[in-house]
């Protein structure tokens, strides 16, 4: 290994020492250890030294082919310290700030998102709901305007031929009569009934309505 290969060993390792007390203090804060179950922390504590000491690794293969020397973990203590005195409160206010910074985003993107999208989704739909609405009542009061019409236009038509099948059946034979009448009421039962159905039905629907506004 010549002088300058181990130069750049050193160097990398102190650098990998102060990263790793980053990396450290950086764990500690997102991990939150005394809330945390002690099988899920001792998990991410093998995780994380199991990454901390791959990346070592990986610099040291790429520095001096993955030669591992003694200098090479004082360099790492050298470098570990060197954060610990100078660079961990100036990383730690960073660190906060930057988390800080990153929820402030977070919530104003959340806002923007809600007052963009989420808010015009639903106003067009309520929209569409009460035009729906709107028109469903329309269409029944104009149903019902136009079953009303028809039932006073049938009673206007009917009431001349009812009296003159009265008339009529008052000179036919009274089983003759009898059976006609009989048959007479059904049908005003019939008429009566789907007249008190359609009543009942608009108002089920109109009390619904209302309790559904309240």
């Amino acid at each position: 290994m010549t002088l300058t290969t181990q130069l750049y060993t050193l160097l990398s390792m102190i650098g990998m020492g102060a990263c790793f007390g980053a990396s450290l203090d950086t764990y500690q804060l997102f991990l939150k250890r005394p809330v945390r179950g002690r099988v899920v922390v001792f998990i991410h504590d093998i995780l994380f030294w199991l990454v901390q000491a791959v990346a070592v690794f990986y610099i040291l293969l790429f520095v001096n082919q993955g030669e591992l020397r003694f200098y090479a973990f004082l360099a790492l203590v050298c470098g570990f310290a060197a954060y610990q005195s100078l660079l961990k409160k100036g990383y730690m206010l960073v660190l906060h700030a930057v988390i800080i910074c990153i929820k402030e985003t977070y919530a104003f993107l959340k806002k923007l998102l809600h007052l963009l999208i989420v808010k015009p989704i639903v106003g067009i739909f309520l929209a569409i709901v009460a035009i729906v609405t709107f028109l469903g009542r329309l269409l029944f009061s104009f149903f019902r305007t136009i079953l009303r019409i028809i039932w006073l236009i049938i009673r206007v038509f009917f009431a001349p031929i009812v009296w003159i099948m009265g008339l009529i059946c008052k000179l036919l034979p009274k089983p003759f009569t009898t059976k006609a009448i009989s048959l007479y009421n059904r049908g005003r039962g019939f008429l009566k009934r789907t007249k008190n159905y359609i009543q009942r039905t608009y108002r089920t629907w109109k009390n619904g309505d209302k309790d559904k506004k309240e």
